[in-house]
């Protein structure tokens, strides 16, 4: 375990998400995976068929994509993790236009705000991407993302736990692999000063993390916080005094990994029974799509990911692959500003 320790007290020890004070924010949505946030108030989350927008003033705008061929509505298992087009991470990059890791296509695509959708990238020394999950810029709009599994079908990698996620990145030498022999890679995010990537490996239920060289190496890996976390970590973002909030995705779980290594819990919505199931046939190697979708809360059903938004980047929001409408609460400390704010730590 490698991690920083701090002398200062932590805002969120003793701090706990009041279920009775959460919001809701967007209706009808499906498969609410990722969530963008801008200093406006606004929010863009991934939807099943394309990409919605969240405005202030309450109303919303979905801007379709690709036709899926499962309908994310219906609520069955299948329905939550396979289908055609499922738009999974969202990114904006440096012109504003959307950046899409499409799990369902496998590449990566650019949306015009207006709805114009093109494919960035599809193959890697000739080969297919592989399960495309997240995608994230840099402040020199370099553009990264991973890939969760080469596997087909890709549900293969939970049960046989494959090492075969990677990153990649997207510069003006084009498409390659910078990190290889993940676990499940799923989200990844920079600290203020872009000097170490972190990296959630699902199957492996850690974070990992990695030096992040100038010319975009990755060098000095290293598991960060717990080598188990006690779940399997789906999304995660920083807050400003550097915990690590990570939502655990079947343990219906949010904790905060915090700079001295402490993992405190913020809000359980778990369903003891149907997770003890899923943990055995995990175990076993014999997962199937009912035992994951059975596992299901009820505020965030099947969560995601957390964003900090709103102009003081105090609201959190989760994203959820069984959701319809987004969990909102204020936080005692505000977010790491994303790279599209107009301020961020240098």
């Amino acid at each position: 375990m490698t991690t920083t320790r701090s002398s200062t007290a932590n805002p969120l020890s003793g701090w706990r998400v009041d279920p009775d004070a959460l919001s809701y924010v967007g209706v009808g949505l499906r498969r609410p995976e990722c969530i963008l946030a801008e200093p406006d108030g606004s929010l863009w989350t991934a939807d099943a068929r394309g990409v919605v927008h969240l405005r202030p003033d309450g109303t919303q705008r979905l801007i379709e994509g690709r036709p899926a061929t499962a309908d994310a509505s219906t609520g069955t298992a299948d329905s939550l993790i396979l289908g055609g087009s499922l738009p999974n991470g969202l990114a904006f990059d440096r012109n504003g236009d959307l950046l899409i890791a499409n799990f369902g296509t496998d590449v990566i695509e650019r949306m015009t705000r207006d709805g114009a959708l093109s494919t960035l990238c599809d193959r890697i020394d000739g080969q297919p991407l592989g399960k495309t999950n997240f995608v994230l810029t840099d402040r020199r709009g370099r553009i990264w993302f991973t890939v969760t599994t080469r596997q087909i079908p890709w549900t293969r990698s939970i049960n046989e736990r494959t090492a075969d996620g990677y990153i990649g990145l997207i510069d003006e030498r084009g498409a390659r692999i910078v990190a290889d022999g993940f676990c499940g890679t799923n989200e990844i995010h920079f600290d203020a000063a872009e000097e170490w990537l972190y990296v959630a490996e699902t199957n492996a239920r850690r974070i990992s993390r990695l030096r992040v060289g100038a010319d975009g190496t990755l060098t000095d890996r290293e598991v960060y916080g717990p080598s188990d976390l006690g779940g399997f970590p789906d999304g995660f973002a920083l807050d400003a005094v550097g915990n690590l909030w990570i939502t655990l995705i079947l343990t219906e779980r949010l904790i905060a990994l915090t700079p001295a290594g402490e993992v405190l819990t913020l809000l359980d919505d778990g369903k003891p029974d149907a997770l003890a199931a899923y943990e055995a046939a995990y175990a076993q190697g014999t997962v199937t799509p009912a035992l994951l979708g059975a596992c299901a809360g009820t505020i965030a059903p099947l969560m995601a990911s957390v964003t900090f938004a709103g102009p003081d980047l105090r609201t959190v929001c989760l994203g959820s692959l069984g959701g319809d409408r987004l969990p909102v609460f204020r936080s005692p400390v505000p977010g790491l500003p994303p790279t599209h704010w107009p301020t961020r730590a240098p």
